[in-house]
């Protein structure tokens, strides 16, 4: 099953090592990995998605929150959450298909950010399921150049919130 984790943790140099550490010394995969400061510079916020069993990353989130980096720590898979990705994918694409494409932009609510002769830069945010179905959709309609992705970004909805200090 695939989780969303996310962490607040210590802004220090090797507290993403010693948090992905867990993962790769235990032959898991981390799929995205998005790591931003928060509104205190002291603390970062890391928001990772991974697949396991829920008894597996249950274990995993025990470890994590052993670690002395870690402030607070929750699997927003288990609750409803908001989850976004962004992604900007360039194409190399002929006038024949440009209604074609434009038709599917809109229809995502994607936005063109560069457009040339020779290639489009479009912007997309969406959930992980959104953005690969985009990119699905418009590999059909023009040949890919580049793909960026932000990876996974949640939060919890209603009053849940990762605490500062446990």
């Amino acid at each position: 099953m695939r989780h969303i984790i996310s962490i607040l943790m210590a802004n220090e140099a090797g507290a993403l090592v010693r948090v992905a550490g867990l993962f790769s010394s235990r032959g898991y995969n981390i799929e995205s990995l998005c790591v931003a400061p928060t509104e205190d510079p002291t603390v970062s916020r890391l928001t990772m998605v991974t697949t396991g069993s829920d008894e597996i990353i249950s274990q995993i989130n025990k470890q994590l929150a052993k670690v002395v980096d870690v402030v607070d720590l929750a699997d927003m898979t288990r609750g409803d959450h908001i989850e976004r990705e962004l992604l900007f994918i360039k194409l190399a694409l002929d006038d024949v298909i440009r209604d074609e494409l434009s038709a599917c932009v809109q229809r995502y609510g994607a936005e063109v950010l560069d457009e040339r002769a020779d290639s489009y830069t479009l912007q997309l945010t969406g959930t992980g399921l959104e953005v690969e179905d985009f990119i699905r959709e418009v590999s059909a309609l023009a040949n890919i150049l580049e793909v960026v992705r932000s990876g996974a970004a949640a939060i919890a909805n209603g009053p849940q919130v990762l605490k500062l200090s446990n």
